[in-house]
């Protein structure tokens, strides 16, 4: 989870995570490049005493820089492209979560299973234990199995809201009357901790999001648990 002296992305706990800080780091030593490509020749010209008297006229120089920046765009479009699909592609999962966002809560249903619901709370800062966030805790945290593909169906009961983790690499809006889906795929076991990042009334800041991710078998032992104590 992102804290205080964190200055750049968070760790990534997903494959797509780690294909957006990839692309991210791509396309920023491609902007450090141009940025110091620029700045040298401006320097060069402030500094210069001589004076190109073709400089109007260069029909070399324009061809150049027309093509140059479309070369550059065309190696940040190819990877941003594949990124976006790899995104969206949700094959075969191996769990179905509902997701539906309140003013102001979360309420999630596991749609493979029957009668598996619950509402999650943020937890008040004067019922919070000494381990634990701030802003962040929740009362009921989402349980899911590690090295799982997972699909999240998310909605909204009243306005928009956003379904968003950054260690996963998920930010999927919340809309009314529509049903939008992405995919989760968590590399190891622990706590993911994400907010609504839409903007949705009053308590739009007390809306977290905790993932518990656990390996398969626990999932399964406490899967059934549930399901046993709902019968």
């Amino acid at each position: 989870m992102a804290t205080w002296g964190i200055i750049s992305l968070q760790d990534s706990n997903s494959p797509l995570m780690e294909q957006l800080i990839f692309f991210h780091d791509h396309t920023m030593l491609v902007l450090l490049i141009i940025t110091i490509l620029v700045g040298y020749m401006t320097m060069m010209l402030f500094f210069n005493k001589f004076t190109n008297r073709f400089l109007l006229s260069g029909q070399a120089v324009e061809v150049i820089w027309t093509i140059l920046p479309a070369i550059i765009l065309l190696f940040i479009a190819f990877p941003s492209l594949r990124l976006l699909y790899l995104l969206d592609e949700t094959n075969s999962p191996s769990l179905t979560i509902k997701t539906i966002g309140h003013q102001w809560y979360w309420s999630y249903e596991y749609s493979d299973f029957k009668n598996i619901e619950f509402d999650w709370y943020m937890i008040p800062t004067n019922e919070l234990e000494s381990n634990g966030f701030r802003l962040l805790d929740v009362d009921n945290r989402i349980i899911l199995p590690t090295n799982s593909q997972i699909r999240m169906i998310v909605s909204a009961a009243d306005v928009l809201h956003s379904w968003t983790v950054p260690s996963l690499g998920v930010k999927i809006d919340a809309t009314p009357g529509r049903l939008n889906q992405t995919n989760l795929f968590m590399n190891r076991s622990g706590l993911y901790y994400g907010q609504c990042s839409e903007i949705c009334g009053v308590n739009h800041s007390f809306m977290p999001i905790v993932i518990e991710s656990i390996p398969s078998n626990k999932f399964i032992k406490w899967i059934t648990s549930i399901i046993n104590n709902n019968s």
